[in-house]
């Protein structure tokens, strides 16, 4: 099954939350520091706890390659607890030219297997064209982040009267031949989503800053039932993931999701 239709099947359920494996060591309950490996034993307990009901799940890279090869190795591990029909996201805000682009795009797809990966586009086409040809899986690049520093550069250059941020969307838009463009757009941007939804298209957007954050699950979603496109993953990792502390985490996090899903699908079919 190839990625897209991974999350076709889940957006039929009304299924929308991506779950954010930002699994850290020292926030993961203590007890299992008593395992060989914690975190991978975080991280299935986790997925066992939420594959039913989990859109997606997201890795962010910076969170396995910081313990260099056992990090590795506990991505790859981790990879084989989450279930074929679900989507994976290679969240590694890759972006760069010519072979080594071409590298990258290999490492995410070929040798780890994702089915998507989060891109910068500061280096125009040619940094993304090596992962885009990829027509089986997703490109997700990076339009408006959820950090307040966007205001540095997506919310304030213009650029023939649209933000940069807008010129991203335009050109994902353009780059979209094989259907498997999408773009990352902060769920702590609420207005500016409202603003610029129409112009999404058929692009699949990833929405980071639900939670911890700030971001308002039930405006986004709202904005979302009323339009076009409904090709909408929202992420929460540490509100979700941490939603437990001590041996009841599993129970916690499993109820937390519960939660958000009702406040999606309350939403969508309303």
């Amino acid at each position: 099954m190839n990625s897209k239709k991974k999350l076709k099947k889940r957006f039929e359920k009304s299924l929308h939350i991506c779950v954010g494996l930002d699994s850290d060591i020292n926030k993961i309950p203590k007890y299992l520091l008593d395992y060989e490996n914690p975190v991978l034993e975080f991280n299935k307990s986790i997925i066992n706890a939420t594959k039913h009901s989990a859109a997606a799940y997201k890795l962010n890279f910076a969170f396995y390659e910081a313990n260099g090869i056992k990090g590795w190795q506990t991505l790859e591990k981790t990879l084989k607890f989450i279930p074929d029909d679900i989507l994976t996201i290679a969240d590694a805000k890759r972006g760069d030219i010519g072979n080594t682009s071409e590298m990258y795009a290999t490492s995410v797809f070929q040798h780890f297997g994702f089915d998507s990966v989060t891109l910068n586009p500061y280096m125009g086409f040619d940094s993304i064209k090596p992962f885009q040809k990829y027509s089986d899986k997703i490109s997700f690049v990076l339009a408006l982040t959820s950090n307040s520093s966007s205001l540095d550069f997506e919310k304030n250059i213009l650029v023939d009267d649209s933000f940069l941020y807008q010129k991203v969307i335009d050109k994902a838009n353009e780059w979209n031949e094989y259907d498997n463009m999408g773009i990352v757009f902060g769920a702590t941007n609420l207005d500016e989503l409202k603003s610029n939804i129409k112009n999404f298209k058929n692009l699949f957007v990833l929405l980071p800053g639900v939670g911890a954050q700030g971001g308002d699950l039930n405006e986004i979603v709202k904005s979302f039932s009323t339009a076009d496109n409904n090709n909408f993953l929202i992420n929460i990792s540490r509100s979700l993931i941490y939603a437990g502390l001590g041996k009841n985490f599993v129970k916690a996090t499993e109820q937390k999701l519960q939660e958000y899903n009702s406040v999606v699908f309350s939403n969508l079919n309303s």
